[in-house]
């Protein structure tokens, strides 16, 4: 691998772990011939991300859209001297990444710009092109090799993909309805949330949670353990969440504290040694 490569792979792994301790956590649990491609991963998710939800003062759609065709041509190439996507066509053409994924990823990101209220369908589709993929990149990762592997444990990746958004829906309530006017479960109404409302959203959630272990049981050792510490992390915050009053969702963001992180870890790995998964 050359400098460059290297030295691009290196700056999506900072930018993971500047924007989140939690999912680098689960990286590091990762065996290291692993790690550099979701690094990769994660840096190109991330800063799509940020043209959508950050931004604002600046041309969204057209930052996008350059990003768009950006993303492209480095993956043609093989080559971009923008670090972020060289490391990302380094992931993508290493693995052999569908280029499916991506796009479903770059339209939710580009919904996001013009979209407010989510229907049934649509939400659907952007929460497979947000999510759902990001965990199909990476089990890409893992499995390059195994194709019928892959292919063994597409649905529950997309379910554990799919539990981790709605999570994030409710963790993000007040940010993304307060702030930015986005309402994703348009089955409900934040004016007016119920515990019966809230509760649905959460048995919902507990149903993917659920069809998504099972994927995780037989993943290989030298990538379950961090993708079950990502799981129970997720599962923690919708414990905490299901704690959580209706009214309080929109005044504060719920968090898992760093101490519960810790015990999580600790918990998690004895569980992972001892094949209690």
């Amino acid at each position: 691998m050359d400098l460059y490569t290297r030295n691009s792979l290196k700056c999506s792994r900072q930018t993971t772990l500047s924007y989140s301790t939690s999912f680098s956590l689960g990286i590091r649990m990762l065996q290291k011939r692993y790690q550099k491609g979701i690094y990769a991963i994660y840096g190109f998710v991330r800063i799509a991300d940020e043209i959508v939800d950050t931004f604002h003062d600046q041309p969204q759609k057209v930052l996008l859209e350059k990003f768009r065709e950006e993303t492209w041509a480095a993956i043609d190439r093989g080559f971009s001297t923008d670090l972020i996507l060289h490391s990302f066509q380094w992931a993508v053409n290493t693995y052999k990444i569908d280029r499916e994924l991506i796009e479903a990823f770059l339209y939710s990101m580009e919904l996001d710009l013009t979209e407010k209220i989510y229907p049934p369908e649509m939400l659907k589709t952007y929460i497979y092109g947000s999510a759902e993929v990001v965990g199909l990149m990476c089990l890409r990762v893992f499995y390059h090799e195994q194709p019928d592997v892959y292919e063994q444990l597409i649905q529950p990746a997309r379910k554990l993909g799919e539990a981790f958004q709605k999570v994030n829906f409710l963790r993000d309530a007040q940010d993304d309805y307060i702030k930015k006017g986005r309402v994703y479960f348009t089955n409900i109404n934040f004016r007016n949330f119920t515990p019966e409302s809230k509760a649905e959203i959460e048995n919902d959630i507990q149903k993917d949670f659920d069809e998504a272990f099972q994927g995780i049981r037989i993943l290989r050792k030298d990538v379950r353990f961090g993708v079950y510490l990502a799981y129970r992390y997720y599962l923690e915050l919708l414990s905490i969440i299901r704690n959580t009053r209706p009214d309080d969702m929109l005044q504060a963001r719920c968090r898992v504290p760093d101490r519960r992180k810790m015990r999580l870890l600790l918990s998690a790995g004895v569980r992972n040694a001892l094949n209690l998964i």
